[in-house]
């Protein structure tokens, strides 16, 4: 088979099973080996955000962030391999313009409202960002400040995303999320000139939400990267455009799952200055999900409580996977059987048998993290919820 149609194979597998961290990985490999770098990155993060801490992932990530901060080698004849390529059609230069980002930019109609169970979440979101901007005039009587950020961190698959778009849906404005793949370039500057664009973007689609997916790969600790790395510059400019005083209508939001790695500058007043917890959904939220994923299919005989209860420190995306794998097993003896037979509790009894929580390995670098680096109490609420889940 020629090597394009394998790829082809193998990235039409990864979009069939997108939880296969090994099968992404191998194809964030070959994409890298042909100098598709970007996608080979943006694989690389969905790996990642599967299996936080994979040391594979992490050493495919750091070789490729090394690729993308690389300068273009000296010695490069510009000139006469301009001479050589002959002018280009107009159509080609207008089209192609490696520093431009896509501005996808939505309106979303959800709320918190949508989001089932996570009460705390809301309560403290209501407080701390949501009440300030729906009334700025009470915020300024008190003395406070509805500038700054919010980072949202946790386990990955917990909603994070979901949270932050509800955040939007409740203030009416419109939700631009930036990954790190929108961001970084293998050309040198085109980084931080894309960090720019991408808050131009939301200065201009004002009310929004500028929403940062895992914000610890833009702004990793200064002091773990080289002073030669192009990194820097791309968390200097972000620091940058956080402390603009053009960000009037713009609520910047981040999400990661290693807020121990994100440099402190960031955490500073006026920039991501609070955090708020996302954990694992509790009861009703799982409820409400199971009941999402469940909806559309046949099914009988299900009993939800149970279900619920048998659930406990699962993800969102741990819920999701274990209906898909019930449903998987109802489907293959619908197909042997030639008629559809209901999924029911013995096919999730069977996918509960086989489909394991995955945040146990982010609580256990977590617990490190509490009793080590929150002297400054951070953490606080992190460190409430292990003491009540010993067992995590």
């Amino acid at each position: 088979m020629p090597d394009d149609a394998l790829l082809g194979s193998l990235l039409a597998a990864v979009d069939a099973s997108p939880d296969d961290v090994p099968l992404r990985l191998h194809v964030a490999d070959l994409l890298a080996a042909r100098d598709r770098l970007p996608e080979a990155l943006a694989h690389c993060t969905q790996a990642l955000s599967r299996a936080p801490g994979d040391p594979r992932a992490v050493a495919l990530l750091q070789r490729l962030t090394a690729a993308i901060a690389r300068p273009v080698e000296p010695g490069f004849d510009w000139g006469r391999a301009e001479q050589e390529l002959g002018p280009l059609e107009a159509g080609f230069a207008q089209e192609y313009r490696p520093d431009a980002v896509t501005e996808d930019v939505e309106r979303p109609s959800l709320t918190l409202a949508d989001v089932g169970g996570m009460e705390q979440v809301k309560q403290r979101l209501e407080m701390t960002l949501l009440g300030p901007m729906r009334n700025p005039e009470l915020a300024r009587a008190f003395g406070t400040s509805t500038a700054g950020g919010l980072l949202l961190y946790g386990p990955p698959g917990c909603g994070k995303t979901f949270v932050a778009r509800a955040v939007a849906g409740e203030l009416g404005a419109s939700f631009y999320e930036v990954g790190i793949s929108d961001v970084l370039d293998m050309y040198t500057g085109s980084s931080e000139r894309n960090l720019t664009q991408v808050f131009e973007a939301a200065r201009r689609n004002a009310p929004c939400v500028l929403f940062f997916d895992e914000v610890d790969a833009l702004g990793q600790k200064r002091s773990h990267l080289t002073h030669s790395s192009s990194m820097r510059n791309t968390v200097n400019t972000l620091l940058a455009e956080l402390d603009a005083g053009r960000n009037e209508g713009v609520f910047v939001l981040g999400a990661t799952n290693h807020p121990w790695d994100v440099d402190s500058a960031l955490r500073r007043p006026g920039r991501f200055d609070r955090m708020l917890l996302v954990l694992p959904p509790d009861a009703p939220a799982r409820a409400a999900i199971l009941r999402h994923h469940l909806r559309d299919r046949p099914v009988s005989g299900i009993d939800l409580d149970r279900l619920t209860r048998s659930t406990e420190h699962f993800s969102g995306a741990d819920l999701a996977h274990l209906c898909t794998t019930a449903v998987e097993r109802a489907l293959a003896d619908s197909v042997r059987l030639g008629s559809v037979r209901p999924v029911g509790m013995a096919d999730l009894d069977a996918a509960l048998a086989e489909v394991r929580p995955s945040t146990g390995p982010w609580f256990a670098t977590a617990r490190n993290v509490v009793a080590f680096a929150n002297t400054d109490g951070s953490y606080d609420d992190l460190a409430a919820y292990l003491k009540q889940n010993r067992k995590l």
